[in-house]
């Protein structure tokens, strides 16, 4: 596991990495700019953090990590660094903070030399010295140096070879053959060839010590008699020596070490929602591991943009991950999500898969997920909305069932979508439903959020039809008018196309529904469905049941097609056979009505206990043949939380000027469940 932190800056700093590195020590190096990461080494034990941090990055950097030794090697001049890294640390007793101290107490046997406080001293100074001036202090201070333009014109300023380094040299007006990008360290020849070429008169430095070159630009002065302009150290340096620090860190933290062998973590896997897709809509957690990754997986889109310090893949789904994990074995992985990793996310079905992986022994790993931002989220904030309250839905790459009903429900309901063709879909579905009237909804689409091509679109039902920009987009439904969902059967008999297939009627149906002790993501068997009252009835309670209508009779089957249309039901589906033929590939019943068995009840009943040994059955009889039937059956099973019952109700019909009650048949309903088997 990587316990080292390394805030470098300085070729001490780089040079421990490259010992730690060759010790077999795996540890992090965190490096301000893109220059100072190219010019470090590529190596597996190695981790590059690159960007500048602020007290509050440095801290959630180390507690997200959980290291043990962080080490600043940063630059002795870079004191608001080593501030901030100090006070990232000093709460935690279990970090040890050590500063890795450069050899800066050099003595120049040169009487040129003059020292400043400060580098506005020491500029103030050059104004009164004449000739060009090789200052070599950095970029950051060049403000001092620039701001009088008679000693600008004379400076050449030796750099380093990196974007920031130059730009703040162009920001100061220092351009062209003045900008001398050169990477150190520099031989007492080379300072001198440069002092001849450019005709330098006065050198300016820092007190840098042995690894900045100091004694070298001394030497070379001294060589070609021009005047040396110092910066001193602000203060004597407290620290470790280079010698010190390794000395310290190779016996307990090498590869050969017990405690590394230990360790039972060779791979540290994070799986990352990077929201939206811009990574300036990302958390700052997802962009430092996205910068730190040694591999980097997901698909093609996602991980484009970035790069990966081994390689990157475009492996997103378990069976291409997991077995390229465990061939790999070690390095920090990041995993790319669009989006949140908790909503509607691959990462739903990865994490699992590779807990398994770990707890078998076949990955040695620890996964750390880290959430984005929605695209709900993001379009609720452009459209000035709230989501708590709203219905979330997807139909990206899926068919929703009863979407339409989903949205008669909610004043606001949030869509996922493919592309346009879904929101082209959802247009004809709100402009041509005829059940719920939601012609009358308002669309507000969001594309390509976050992006520069973002527009939210208000759209109506027309609109939507007609749009034909390819893109990502995400929709929110207004619905003027929702209307609450029933909560218990409801439906009249007359509201049912029946013509002469018999029907469960409406207080049996009522009641037999309530003795399934249906929930909310059952799955019902409605064997001899007959109309498919019962099928209807039973699907309209929840958009999340499915109901699968058994009829072996044509006719019944189109009479439950026309009824299953009228009320708009895709969570119904028809199957057109005698039960039990035709059911194995079924997934598993957690509920079964039967209203017909057409004499196959105990192949029915048997076929059924196979499929769910838990499985809740109600059955309806009229004749008394049936009642027997029924009887001898069940005492041949274990049977679990009987109830039977008999009802028969009466009906009042207007006869003359006078209401009469007319009796409908008496019907058996028995309804159990088999004892655990």
């Amino acid at each position: 596991m990587c316990k080292i932190l390394i805030f470098a800056g300085t070729t001490e700093g780089r040079k421990l990495s490259e010992t730690l590195c060759a010790a077999g020590i795996r540890h992090t190096i965190c490096v301000a700019t893109e220059y100072g990461e190219i010019v470090l080494k590529e190596h597996p034990y190695a981790q590059v953090h690159m960007g500048r941090m602020d007290c509050a990055a440095i801290e959630q950097l180390i507690r997200r990590n959980r290291y043990e030794v962080v080490i600043d090697a940063t630059h002795p001049y870079a004191t608001a660094v080593t501030e901030n890294i100090k006070t990232a640390v000093a709460d935690d007793a279990k970090i040890t903070y050590i500063r890795l101290k450069r050899e800066t107490d050099l003595e120049a046997d040169y009487e040129q030399v003059t020292c400043f406080k400060d580098h506005a001293a020491c500029a103030s100074a050059l104004k009164k010295i004449d000739g060009n001036i090789l200052l070599t202090t950095g970029s950051k201070e060049l403000a001092d140096y620039c701001a009088d333009e008679q000693v600008k014109e004379r400076l050449y300023v030796r750099v380093l070879p990196g974007i920031e380094s130059i730009r703040l040299c162009m920001e100061q007006g220092i351009r062209g053959k003045h900008i001398l990008a050169l990477q150190g360290p520099f031989h007492t020849a080379l300072n001198e060839a440069l002092f001849e070429q450019y005709d330098i008169r006065c050198l300016v430095t820092k007190k840098s010590g042995a690894a900045g070159g100091w004694r070298e630009k001394i030497a070379a002065a001294k060589n070609r008699n021009i005047p040396v302009y110092v910066i001193g150290q602000p203060q004597k340096e407290e620290g470790m020596s280079f010698q010190e620090v390794c000395k310290y860190l190779i016996p307990d933290y090498s590869a050969d070490s017990a405690e590394k062998e230990t360790d039972p973590c060779g791979m540290h896997i994070t799986l990352v929602g990077i929201g939206m897709g811009k990574d300036t809509g990302m958390t700052v957690d997802a962009v430092a591991a996205i910068r730190e990754a040694d591999i980097l997986l997901g698909a093609k889109r996602m991980i484009g943009p970035y790069t990966a310090k081994i390689e990157k893949k475009p492996y997103y789904l378990a069976e291409q991950i997991i077995p390229y994990l465990i061939e790999k074995g070690q390095g920090k992985v990041v995993i790319l999500f669009s989006g949140d990793t908790g909503f509607y996310s691959g990462c739903k079905n990865l994490y699992p898969a590779m807990k398994k992986e770990i707890d078998t022994g076949k990955l040695h790993a620890d996964i750390t997920i880290l959430p984005g931002i929605s695209s709900v989220s993001c379009l609720a904030a452009a459209a000035g909305e709230s989501y708590s309250d709203a219905e979330i839905c997807s139909i990206h790459g899926i068919e929703l069932p009863n979407l339409a009903a989903r949205i008669s429900r909610a004043e606001k309901t949030f869509l996922l979508m493919s592309g346009v063709s879904d929101v082209n879909a959802l247009g004809h579905l709100l402009e041509e439903d005829r059940q719920y009237g939601l012609s009358s909804c308002k669309v507000i689409a969001g594309y390509q959020l976050t992006y520069p091509e973002e527009r939210i679109l208000e759209l109506t039902p027309e609109e939507c039809m007609e749009l034909t920009k390819e893109g990502l987009y995400i929709c929110l439904v207004k619905n003027p008018n929702p209307k609450g969902r029933y909560v218990t059967p409801h439906l009249r008999d007359t509201g049912f196309i029946r013509e002469k297939v018999p029907m469960t009627k409406e207080e049996v149906r009522q009641v037999s529904i309530c003795k399934l002790h249906l929930r909310s993501d059952s799955i019902l068997y409605d064997i001899g469905s007959g109309t498919g009252s019962i099928a209807v009835e039973a699907a309209l309670l929840s958009d999340d049941i499915a109901v699968y209508a058994v009829e072996q009779k044509e006719n019944a089957v189109s009479l439950i097609q026309k009824n299953k249309d009228r009320y708009e039901l895709d969570n119904i589906h028809i199957l057109h056979t005698k039960a039990p033929d035709g059911l194995s590939d079924l997934p598993a019943p957690t509920h079964a009505f039967i209203g017909g068995s057409g004499g196959n009840l105990k192949e029915i009943l048997d076929f059924l206990r196979s499929k769910n040994p838990r499985i809740r059955i109600v059955i309806n009889a009229v004749s008394m043949e049936t009642i027997c039937e029924i009887h001898e059956i069940l005492l041949s099973y274990g049977i679990a939380d009987a109830d039977l019952v008999q009802i028969q109700a009466s009906r009042s019909g207007k006869i003359g000027q006078y209401h009469l009650m007319q009796a409908e048949n008496p019907v058996w309903i028995c309804a159990f469940s088999f004892e655990d088997v």
